[in-house]
């Protein structure tokens, strides 16, 4: 009886888990550049040059920008190789810290 009980609160659990996975589509930029613009800070004579040097001389974080709003990202690594690229992330959003735990993140095509 309780392998049952404990065997469905593992399934309910994962199925919850499952459920908060989904897609996020923007433009990798920095928390100082967060709209993706990025002419007030011009760190570098691109934008990616400019992101990657406010992540590196400012202590900046890489961000998703949507458009509308910039979500911190889990994974400050792999957000490099796609500085100020439009990007598909697939993760899970904490909506209270407005970060997203990223399982992937790719080009968008």
């Amino acid at each position: 009886m309780i392998r049952k009980l404990f065997v469905c609160l593992l399934a309910v659990t994962g199925l919850s888990a499952a459920q908060g996975t989904q897609t996020f589509n923007g433009v990798i930029t920095d928390h100082l550049c967060a709209n993706g613009s990025h002419a007030q800070m011009r760190m570098g004579p691109t934008d990616a040059e400019c992101v990657r040097a406010c992540i590196i001389s400012h202590d900046a974080m890489y961000v998703l920008f949507d458009g509308k709003n910039a979500y911190v990202l889990s994974d400050q690594q792999t957000p490099e190789k796609f500085a100020a690229q439009k990007v598909s992330i697939v993760g899970v959003l904490d909506a209270k810290t407005k970060t997203i735990h990223v399982d992937s993140i790719t080009a968008a095509k």
